[in-house]
């Protein structure tokens, strides 16, 4: 007699190829709609189903855990981040939770040099200026930026991510240094380049452009607080391609728009979706809607290791992605 199908419930539309292989594969409920779940249509989905997949806009805290079905066994998240689940209590109620790191971290590194380009060579303000018709011809004063070779460049929270910074920032001739909970090999500081700095306000002070690397954790929230930011040079730009909470967005937003920081390119916010406004209106800042990782590539390779990690829960072993408190 065959084996019943896990009951799979996805709480996103993905890729169109990743859920047909969920279909081929599992008793899998689908998105009719790219909506986030709402809070009851969540409860029904934890009381109902044998692994959710949810993605970061899914706050899956103890109150909704509390409400799960016993046949709840695995949270197989659609991304890497899981500052949006409470895995201490779903551990406590022998949920596991997997996730999906290492796949978005090119794409994401990317973004990040994108963004240091946009900011330090004013490439939105001349976009707009051309959109808008308004380019009279070229000037030897005219849209001057910055040259990003010899730069230096401090690199906040260096793992995958921080490191495939790194090596780009390296190509184009930056100076790399980083701080980090731990401090690299040897042998890795020596591949970069880089530098490590055991005190953030130290490095802070000293560099042009600082990109934010580290996860989303208690112990980073507001890292770079209004005290750390008025320790950066007024030369000197911010870029955010991590998670929103790190930084004290109004603070940085005061000190942008009294000309105490020189720009910033962000890809996150604190507040989700609820951008603060007056970050809309500085011609130095340039906004990006969270699509630091939105290649199809990494959305399909997200998709496979969701299901990497499902199929192996399923064969009774433990998915090779499991994300427990210890690593957070």
């Amino acid at each position: 007699m065959p084996r019943e199908r896990l009951s799979v419930v996805v709480t996103r539309r993905l890729p169109e190829a990743v859920e047909t292989r969920l279909s081929e594969l599992f008793d899998v409920r689908l998105r009719d709609t790219d909506d986030p779940m709402t809070r009851p249509e969540l409860v029904d989905a934890v009381k109902t189903a044998d692994i959710l997949v949810p993605t970061l806009n899914d706050q899956i805290d103890a109150g909704l855990l509390g409400q799960a079905g016993e046949q709840l066994r695995l949270i197989a998240n659609y991304g890497a981040g899981v500052d949006h689940i409470d895995v201490a209590t779903a551990r406590q109620r022998g949920i596991l939770v997997s996730n999906t790191p290492g796949v978005l971290t090119d794409d994401t590194a990317d973004m990040t040099m994108a963004l240091i380009l946009a900011v330090t060579r004013r490439i939105p303000e001349g976009l707009a200026m051309m959109q808008k018709g308004g380019w009279q011809g070229w000037s030897p004063n005219a849209m001057l930026g910055g040259r990003v070779g010899g730069r230096r460049l401090g690199i906040l929270g260096m793992g995958r991510i921080g490191q495939a910074v790194a090596r780009r920032a390296r190509a184009f001739g930056m100076q790399v240094h980083y701080h980090n909970r731990r401090r690299l090999r040897p042998e890795i500081e020596d591949e970069h380049e880089a530098t490590w700095w055991e005190s953030l306000d130290q490095m802070l002070a000293r560099m042009d452009v600082v990109s934010v690397n580290c996860p989303s954790t208690p112990s980073t929230f507001h890292l770079l607080n209004a005290r750390r930011l008025k320790l950066m040079k007024p030369s000197a730009v911010v870029v955010n391609t991590s998670r929103g909470e790190v930084i004290d967005e109004n603070a940085l937003t005061r000190m942008i728009r009294a000309g105490e920081i020189a720009g910033a390119g962000l890809d996150v916010y604190e507040d989700g979706v609820n951008v603060n406004p007056r970050l809309r209106e500085l011609s130095n800042v340039v906004l990006l809607p969270h699509m630091g990782s939105a290649t199809v590539e990494g959305r399909i390779e997200m998709g496979e290791k969701v299901i990497i990690n499902i199929k192996t829960f399923e064969d009774g072993h433990r998915p090779p992605d499991q994300v427990v408190p210890a690593m957070l």
